[in-house]
């Protein structure tokens, strides 16, 4: 890990390895460049539990997932710094999608919260009514319900009678 901020004698609320074995088998780490301003956008939004959080660390729950946000100096030797420190656009390309969070709900709280809200509440074809926000480094949220026909019955649907 790189450079550390955390002042000395400040001790996280478990230690890395105990965490790193709670985690579950998919989570995500978003680098950012605030953690404190992370917190706050993913608890005002997202209504997230935030575990912990210091300068350097923080980990969130969003709904099911895990989240750690991991602040761009802890990550000043990785290949990918000299592009977080210019400012480049984080996480471009990748979408991440949570079902189960009310969008309607949730881009309310958006906007409350002057986020960017990137393509406001819709029913989609795929099943979906989601809302599509930006947290404050740019990382995409898709988040959404299942409605009709997508609510079920699930799998491989028989073709119709020609």
């Amino acid at each position: 890990m790189g450079t550390r901020k955390r002042p000395d004698g400040m001790v996280p609320w478990m230690p890395g390895f105990r965490y790193g074995a709670l985690l579950p088998s998919l989570s995500l780490n978003l680098i950012v460049s605030d953690t404190e301003r992370s917190c706050a956008f993913y608890r005002d939004v997202f209504e997230a539990e935030i575990h912990y959080q210091d300068i350097d660390f923080a980990a969130v729950r969003v709904d099911s997932a895990e989240v750690m946000l991991h602040a761009d100096h802890t990550h000043d030797e990785h290949p990918s710094y000299p592009k977080l420190a210019a400012g480049e656009t984080r996480g471009l390309g990748a979408q991440i999608r949570l079902l189960g969070i009310d969008p309607d709900a949730l881009e309310a709280r958006a906007r409350e919260h002057g986020a960017t809200v990137a393509v406001p509440t819709v029913s989609k074809g795929h099943g979906w009514r989601e809302v599509v926000v930006h947290d404050p480094d740019g990382y995409e949220w898709a988040v959404g319900v299942l409605i009709d026909p997508a609510k079920g019955p699930h799998g491989l649907q028989p073709a119709p009678d020609a």
